[in-house]
């Protein structure tokens, strides 16, 4: 599995020399450290998927010696390392830069790049390779642009919500979130899973 898992890396291998300059781009145009490391950590996954659009790979994948969920592990448990591998690269960057940031800039990164993951990787098993990933990428930069504003305005409208939230403790706000944001994780997991095992290649 973990092989497959190294074959994303090997197939990009020249579109990862992009990865260190577009992240210096974000922090020239003097973007919030938590949407670079967002953006830093979608780069990986998000390409893999695409360049396996194009080339329609699942059916050389179907054809080697891994079942299926070996495939859709090794998506999911490649993104959480490309994820992390993104957080350190981009973290040093930041710190060459002298751009401050913190870990709750790590945590709302990882956080939302796990939460969209989660909600757009079945989709790319669901509907026709070819159409998805400019829709999915298109969604990601209008959520990105208008999401705050969305945010902002159900928190002036769901004012129990946000003052429960408000009166938790900083730890059980952050344990509270990371179980959420696992639960939707592994939930996706096995809904791609259970799309993929019934889909025909």
């Amino acid at each position: 599995m973990f092989n497959l898992i190294r074959r994303d890396v090997i197939l990009q291998k020249k579109q990862l020399l992009l990865f260190i300059p577009f992240v210096i781009f974000f922090i020239i145009m003097e973007a919030n450290p938590a949407l670079i490391f967002l953006i830093a950590s979608i780069l990986i996954p998000f390409n893999t998927y695409a360049y396996d659009e194009k080339v329609e790979t699942n059916i050389l994948l179907n054809s080697l010696p891994y079942t299926r969920t070996e495939i859709i592990a090794s998506r999911y448990i490649g993104a959480i390392i490309y994820m992390v591998l993104a957080i350190g690269v981009t973290s040093l960057t930041l710190f060459v830069f002298n751009k401050p940031f913190t870990l709750t800039h790590i945590a709302i990164g990882c956080s939302l790049f796990l939460l969209f993951a989660s909600f757009t990787f079945p989709l790319f098993y669901l509907f026709k390779p070819g159409y998805i990933f400019p829709a999915v990428m298109i969604s990601f930069l209008l959520l990105s642009a208008i999401g705050p504003a969305i945010v902002l305005f159900l928190a002036d409208q769901l004012t129990v919500i946000k003052d429960f939230i408000i009166n938790l403790s900083v730890p059980a706000l952050y344990t509270g979130a990371t179980i959420a944001v696992i639960i939707v994780y592994v939930s996706s997991w096995f809904v791609t899973n259970s799309i993929y095992q019934r889909k025909a290649f």
